[in-house]
């Protein structure tokens, strides 16, 4: 008796999507809510350093020298200082967009491209820059030392000590980095709130200083070139470059966060420097005279009275004590590796910049002017050497840029601005030949 045909096993049945809960095979669903996907997380991480090293480059810039230097120009010129402002953050954009673009797409601190350029020259860059920020450190923490004394009339050493602990805290705790991003973007974001506030109440003539931006009044290029040199002299060109290849942002892939971050932080800068000088502009342009020994102080108190000098006291400790993170930070990117040096001896050497700073500080009031003389003709020399060599690496060292082809428009904004450094430098060292003679 023959066996019935097998039947043959049939096929398993395709899986038909289901309307009703709007799903399908092979179609990735969206994250659920509240959670986020690696490529999300990862822009979220990458957007919150670009922040962070905006917000380094710019307070680093805004110290207690911007501050004076502002209101010293606005005195003197008035309205037509508005037009020296304008040329300083366009040339200051320049230069900006290329050292962080060099910086980051290479991958490399500036002092190692310094001595892949020209050996040694890195180590000269380093020892140049180090001297002149151990100097301006020592104004920064004098700084926030008569910032605490406006705000809480605090004797300015016990602030100056004070203020030093609180960084020195900043860049001891668990996320240094996280925290230190986080303290230089509050405290930014609060020193611009205020001093609009000041401008606002000063009442200054807009549509005069608008007018002076194209048709100035009067032109000093001394205050152009002493605005650049104090917006991205020495430490400070490099600082927020440097804190992105810390974060681990770095390579052609970023060009357009990389240049975002370096024109913003140049605005963020700007945006400071305007509306000191209008809540200045408007104070001097009634007619009122401001004390000689601390005119940005009498401009907030003329603007505001009482609460005018407390707030000048907050923005004066707030950019004193971010200068003194940038400055710390930066300077010891220039004498440490990336890849070699662990985050443990970074941290040591940066609380005992911070700490050498103070101690100085301490014996002697504040830095002498002969010292910070010094150090600014070592930085104005530092500017130019600096950036030719990283003009250089665009221009002539595409290996060292990853096969990256530069901007031809770029290289020559660069060099143009380039010239103007040169200038600065020439400036910077005269004093020293006469300090010395």
């Amino acid at each position: 008796m023959s066996k019935p045909p097998t039947k043959p096993l049939s096929k398993p049945a395709r899986r038909q999507p289901t309307r009703s809960t709007g799903h399908s095979s092979g179609r990735q669903l969206p994250p659920a809510a509240g959670k986020k996907t690696p490529d999300t997380a990862m822009k979220a991480s990458t957007k919150s350093t670009l922040i962070g090293a905006m917000f380094l480059m710019a307070t680093s810039a805004i110290g207690p020298g911007f501050i004076t230097q502002t209101t010293t120009f606005t005195v003197s010129l008035g309205a037509a200082f508005a037009f020296a402002i304008a040329v300083s953050i366009l040339v200051d954009i320049a230069l900006q967009l290329n050292v962080w673009r060099v910086i980051g797409v290479s991958g490399r601190r500036a002092q190692e491209l310094g001595n892949l350029v020209v050996p040694g020259l890195g180590y000269v860059m380093a020892a140049l820059l180090f001297i002149g920020g151990l100097v301006f450190n020592i104004g920064n923490v004098s700084g926030t030392g008569l910032g605490l004394d406006a705000m809480l009339g605090l004797d300015p050493k016990i602030g100056g000590a004070l203020s030093a602990l609180i960084a020195i805290g900043i860049f001891l705790s668990k996320r240094a980095g996280l925290a230190m991003d986080r303290v230089v973007l509050v405290l930014g974001a609060l020193m611009i709130l205020l001093t609009t506030y000041i401008a606002i109440t000063s009442g200054p003539p807009i549509g005069t200083a608008l007018k002076n931006v194209v048709l100035p009044d009067q032109i000093q290029f001394l205050s152009i070139t002493t605005l650049i040199g104090g917006t991205i002299g020495g430490y400070i060109v490099y600082a927020g470059a440097h804190r992105l290849l810390d974060s681990g942002v770095s390579g052609p892939q970023h060009i357009r966060d990389i240049s975002r971050g370096s024109i913003t932080g140049i605005l963020i800068t700007g945006v400071m420097r305007i509306v000191l000088f209008l809540a200045v502009l408007g104070v001097v342009a009634g007619g009122t005279a401001l004390d000689p020994k601390n005119p940005a102080a009498s401009a907030f108190q003329h603007a505001a009275g009482e609460f005018g000098l407390r707030a000048f006291g907050v923005v004066l400790w707030a950019a004193a004590i971010t200068s003194v993170i940038g400055a710390s930070y930066t300077t010891v990117t220039f004498v440490t590796s990336r890849t070699k040096t662990t985050d443990k001896t970074r941290t040591i050497l940066v609380v005992g910049f911070i700490a050498v700073s103070t101690v100085i500080f301490l014996s002697v009031g504040t830095a002498p002017t002969q010292l910070l003389v010094f150090a600014g003709a070592f930085n104005g020399l530092l500017l130019p050497v600096g950036i030719g060599v990283l003009l250089w690496v665009a221009w002539q060292r595409k290996d060292l840029l990853r096969g990256y082809s530069y901007p031809r428009w770029l290289l020559a904004l660069g060099g143009a601005a380039w010239l103007l450094t040169i200038y600065l430098a020439v400036r910077s060292v005269k004093p020293v030949f006469e300090l010395f003679s």
